[in-house]
Parts: structure tokens; sequence; C-alpha cells
């Protein structure tokens, strides 16, 4: 007799950590379900790979429209498809962002979480809940930060990350559900946005190279950050849910390099000088800043044996070759080789 394969629901499934845990799940045999946003033009580019045909036979990936501000629509949801895990990643995710439109940022970012929360009790099922919790959070907390660190959000973003991490916890404590927390630091990869500044620059350099663009204007370049790599840390938040006891985990490298250290390193990496090509512009420097984020994860090591293979230099070449591969050069390929060293036999191919 075949084994039911387990569901999970991903929120946020076609930004750059959800498309990562789709493929993953998949990996793992999951009937995979995703919420999406209607919108007037298809914005599922990172999904369209593993993406079928409902109609098709044995089609495990599933979309659904719904909005994190629409409670009615999350509860049909989960009522309809009953998850044994749902995995919460959607949110206005971007922390400049969140200045400009702060109440829309904490009514999905943060009330949002609340409504999935609140829809998974009321359905009175067995059902593993996610947090998608940021380093943002600890602010200016003093590094390295775990999970005993104290909060001190520094925009609108991490303000609705904390309350968001606080409700989770609260209803796994008052209401004994399996709630978890994972408190993620800054993870990249070819598929990030490309608003953030990582990405931002990587593209740029492609686009400098192809002549296609003269300079890259950013902001601050003195924030520190623990840069990781996206698809390792997807397999961690599945880690986190199959562990026997709901818990919160920080998840990080230990690693941290600056803004200005990336720049230096892509740039390097593509025989550019960057001080040629970079110019600082105040418009995009945030009211107030987080300046040092470095991850203590030696809980997660120690109790669900998670630790990333992608240091901060693998990580920048991974994604230089990819956005020179994407705008039709070739790539130098440093990035590329690790990645087939490394991860041969892994659940995703490079992008």
């Amino acid at each position: 007799m075949n084994e039911v394969a387990k569901k999970a629901l991903i929120t946020g499934i076609t930004g750059q950590d959800g498309s990562y845990l789709a493929e993953f799940l998949l990996s793992k045999g999951y009937e995979v379900h995703g919420l999406i946003r209607r919108a007037s033009t298809f914005n599922t580019c990172r999904i369209d790979h593993i993406y079928k045909d409902p109609h098709e036979p044995n089609v495990r990936l599933f979309l659904h429209y719904g909005d994190l501000s629409d409670s009615e629509q999350i509860s049909n949801i989960l009522y309809n498809i009953r998850p044994d895990e749902v995995y919460h990643l959607g949110a206005q995710s971007h922390v400049s962002v969140s200045f400009s439109i702060p109440e829309y940022t904490g009514n999905v970012t943060a009330v949002g979480t609340v409504r999935i929360l609140e829809s998974i009790r009321r359905s009175g099922n067995k059902i593993k809940f996610y947090q998608a919790s940021s380093s943002e959070m600890f602010g200016r907390a003093s590094s390295p930060q775990n999970e005993e660190t104290h909060f001190s959000p520094t925009s609108p973003y991490a303000v609705a990350k904390v309350y968001a991490y606080w409700m989770a916890k609260n209803y796994r404590e008052g209401y004994h559900m399996f709630a978890c927390n994972g408190i993620l630091f800054n993870h990249e990869s070819p598929r990030r946005g490309e608003v953030f500044v990582t990405r931002k620059i990587t593209m740029a350099i492609a686009s400098i190279i192809a002549d296609k663009q003269q300079f890259l204007y950013l902001g601050n370049l003195e924030p520190k950050r623990d840069w990781g790599y996206a698809p390792e840390y997807v397999e961690a938040m599945w880690r986190i849910l199959q562990h026997n006891e709901p818990d919160d985990f920080v998840v990080g490298t230990g690693e941290q390099h600056s803004v200005r250290e990336f720049v230096e390193q892509a740039f390097s990496y593509a025989g550019l000088n960057w001080e040629k090509y970079v110019k600082i512009d105040p418009k995009y420097f945030r009211p107030t800043e987080t300046e040092d984020l470095a991850a203590d994860s030696s809980k997660i090591k120690r109790a669900l044996c998670w630790k990333p293979k992608v240091r901060f230099k693998d990580l920048v070449k991974i994604m230089v070759d990819a956005d020179m591969r994407k705008a039709g050069l070739t790539p130098i390929g440093e990035g590329d080789e690790f990645l087939r060293k490394n991860f041969s036999n892994g659940w995703w191919k490079v992008d």
C-alpha cells in the first residue's frame, strides 16, 4: 500500500525562498500547495520550471489565489487543503520599502501571520506552522546573535517581524500548537529579487561588462551582514518542522561581511575596479540602520545537524556567474564549478 504524501502549504511560494522550498519539498515526495496573489501579469517565473498543468497526471504542485490580508480566503484554503505543514514565507519583505509603506507592512507581515495562526487554531487540525522570522529583528543588538538575544528592531519591517515572532510563540504556548520560528540571517541566490542589494550588485556587473550600464548607485556600504545561500536555508526550514518538539532556531553562517566587502568581492571576481563604477546616492540610506548582524547557529547545528556549505566568497561567485549567464555573457565559472562539486546530487539545479 502506497504511503500517503504529506501536504504542505507555502505562502510566498513565488519568492526566492518559496520557490526553492517548493522544489525541496517536491523532492521529498510532498504534495505542495502555494498561495499566490492575483495579478494582471504572470508573476510565477521562479516556479514555472516545476509547475505543470493541473489536468496532467501525477501533478503535486497546486497554486491558490489568496492574500494575507484576507482572513476568510486563508481559512477556506486551509480547510480545503488540510495541510500537514504550513510554511509562512509571504510578507512585505523589503526593509527600505517598509519605511514608505509602514501600515501595509504591518497589515501583511505582522497581522497576516495572526490570520494564518488563528485559522489553524480554529480548524482543530494538527498542522505544523513555520514562521519566517528575520535577523532584522535584532536591530542594534550586539553580535553574534542567538535565540536568547533581545530584539531591538530598527525598521517597520523588523517591528512587524517581531510581532509575528511573538504571536507564533504565543500560539505555541497558549494553544499547544506546533508553531516554530526560523530566525534566518541574510540568504541570497540568483533568484533574489532585483531590488535587493546583493542582486542589484551582481546584475549591475553583468550590465557594465555588456556595456548596458555605466554606474551602480548604492546607499550605505558599511552595514555588516551574515550572508548565506538560500537553497541551504530552506532545508533548515524543513528540518525545524521535523523536530520532535516545536522550537525557535537562529539560522546563519556565523561569518560577517559588510556591503562594501560584497561590492569589492563581486567586482574583483569579474575583473573590475569597483571604485570606478560605484556611486553613493543618499536617497538609498535608511532613516535608521541595522549595522551589525552575525548568527550564532550553534543550537540548530547541535539539535538538527544543519550546517551550511556555501560561504561568502563562493556565494558571491555563484551570483555573479548566474547574472552573467542571464545577460548572455560567458560566466567566469568558479561559482558554477563550486556548485557542481558540492551539490552534484542535490535536489536543485544551477540557475
